[in-house]
């Protein structure tokens, strides 16, 4: 019978939102005088829901709120979800960078964590130097370390610059050296977020395959946190989804987590917009649109990057137009940068309704969060503009390939692309 490895008890973390320090110290006089008089946190009682598109009523947020599970020794655990679900969060209460506001965590081992970039690190220190620090911060013994060294600087491919200070390494070269000495020093329980897309495919592929030795083989416990749900279904066996800062499903069955991911953690109101047809619909007196819909060639209410699917329009205009033409302009929400742009032909139309609809092929959008812009023009001006007019997400979903990390750029076309 399988031990647990991590036993989380009804955690949550509270943040206060806005300028540090303001106020704060009236609100740490207040708690601190609960305490005294044996009386609940007064700031426990408010707080948002850690959902980042909607404005709050309080100052505080719930980054996670009442979370509850069990990992057993040995685990391959994905933990997904979208931005700001709380995943970071979780792994860096686990990895006891920070405390949780309420509840605690039981755990099995000694924990190894590569939360980002450089985590644990001194970038006055060599590489060399780093491997030491850091085995000694897991609680090894010198003699441990040194048995391990050279497979550290092996795996990690940085052995030319050990013994060079690492704020001198590169970022790929920072992430190849820390994840090879959280993956050969022997902690029991190994925990990695997103930080493996800032190596090269080629390490990319390599540290995923000694996840899944590390786990299989080794019997090790592993939390993954990553956006790509290829990686996390050949890795992972049990998934934990987090949304708003909550669990929305926890199953054994990976593929089974990654579909609640798909149906639940993409945003359902994008594939159909209706507004109202009269004239409190959204535009001006000139012209209204009356619905938005997003259809998938699937039939599901998601998009995979292999998905081909089409926007379609309905709008109301109130008069006729000579010269009048629609415009659509797609951003990456990550940046706020337009990734293209589309305009129809300029052509004569009567007042009345009418419909659109701007198809966009498979293997062409990728695997990003996407907000898009409508135009409706006439004689090159402007009749209304309707800024973020819907919004989707792509996910990325390949089968029966090795993973090969995430694909830079705001849309992966499927070039003719050959080698002679």
């Amino acid at each position: 019978m399988k031990q647990l490895a991590i036993k989380a008890e009804n955690i949550s973390k509270q943040y206060r939102l806005g300028e540090v320090g303001t106020g704060t110290l009236t609100h740490d006089l207040n708690r601190f005088w609960s305490k005294v008089r044996g009386k609940e946190d007064p700031y426990l009682k408010i707080g948002d829901s850690n959902d980042r598109s909607q404005k709050g009523s309080s100052d505080y947020v719930w980054s996670l709120r009442d979370i509850n599970f069990e990992i057993e020794q040995g685990d391959a655990v994905g933990i997904i979800g979208r931005n700001g679900a709380g995943k970071s969060t979780l792994l860096k209460l686990l990895s006891k960078v920070t405390k949780p506001t309420t509840g605690n965590f039981k755990i099995n081992g000694r924990i190894a964590s590569l939360l980002e970039v450089g985590t644990g690190f001194n970038p006055e220190m060599t590489g060399r130097e780093n491997i030491y620090l850091n085995g000694a911060i897991l609680g090894m013994r010198r003699s441990e370390i040194t048995r391990k060294f050279d497979e550290i600087v092996a795996f990690s491919g940085v052995e030319r610059y050990i013994d060079t200070p690492v704020k001198r390494y590169s970022s790929g070269m920072y992430v190849r050296l820390a994840f090879a000495v959280a993956a050969h020093l022997e902690s029991e329980i190994l925990i990695v977020d997103e930080v493996l897309a800032v190596g090269d495919a080629e390490f990319q592929k390599k540290c995923l395959g000694k996840m899944g030795d590390v786990s299989k083989g080794e019997g090790r416990t592993i939390l993954f946190v990553s956006h790509n749900m290829a990686a996390v279904k050949n890795l992972c066996d049990t998934g934990i989804l987090l949304e708003n800062g909550m669990v929305k499903n926890i199953s054994t069955n990976i593929e089974e987590c990654i579909g609640n991911y798909m149906t639940f953690g993409v945003e359902a109101s994008p594939f159909y917009n209706l507004y109202n047809s009269s004239s409190s619909a959204y535009g001006n007196s000139l012209v209204r649109l009356i619905s938005s819909h997003i259809k998938v060639s699937s039939g599901k209410d998601f998009i995979v990057v292999k998905d081909s699917f089409s926007i379609e329009l309905l709008f109301n205009l109130n008069s006729d137009f000579d010269l009048f033409n629609l415009a659509i302009a797609f951003r990456s929400m990550e940046d706020d940068v337009v990734v293209f742009s589309q305009i129809t032909e300029v052509k004569y139309i009567k007042a009345g309704e009418h419909s659109a609809s701007i198809e966009i092929p498979d293997n062409f959008m990728n695997s990003k969060n996407y907000s898009v812009d409508l135009f409706f023009v006439n004689n090159s001006k402007s009749l209304f503009f309707i800024s973020t007019f819907t919004k989707f997400e792509v996910l990325d979903i390949r089968e029966g390939i090795s993973y090969y990390g995430n694909w830079p750029g705001y849309i992966r076309p499927n070039l003719k692309f050959s080698i002679y």
